[in-house]
């Protein structure tokens, strides 16, 4: 089989998954100056040039969660960095990460997270419970 190239096109296939991964997490992490995008969804459909069903599909076959929730996963991982800078209110960490409330925000990072942004800080789990980034990758 690998000599006809099946190795090749998983490879290929993984190297994918994994530039879809670097583009959210720099879009993320390290945003761009500039207005907050919405829906981050077709941002890696726009980058790479490849088909959206395709992508979200293949995305999911290799990490077995959809690209929706790779993206609300990194989002809770700033928020946490962002919180743990406390230099910021929840509505500022909120809007920075282009939720609509704060409320949103503390539903999805309970949803994540098992605590809400408060509590979090509230802990003094700012500082221990962010994972790097090369985990997050």
């Amino acid at each position: 089989m690998q000599e006809a190239g099946f190795e090749l096109l998983e490879d290929l296939r993984a190297q994918l998954v994994d530039r879809i991964k670097t583009l959210l997490v720099a879009l993320i992490h390290y945003p761009p100056p500039g207005p907050r995008l919405l829906n981050y969804s077709p941002y890696p459909v726009k980058h790479l040039g490849k088909d959206y069903h395709y992508l979200f599909q293949l995305f999911s076959a290799f990490e077995g969660l959809t690209i929706k929730k790779f993206i609300i996963r990194q989002k809770v991982e700033r928020a946490k960095e962002l919180i743990s800078y406390g230099e910021l209110s929840m509505g500022e960490v909120a809007q920075q990460l282009g939720y609509s409330s704060p409320a949103h925000l503390s539903r999805q990072f309970r949803q994540v997270a098992g605590l809400t942004p408060t509590e979090f800080q509230k802990l003094g789990l700012a500082s221990h419970a962010r994972r790097s980034l090369d985990s997050l990758i």
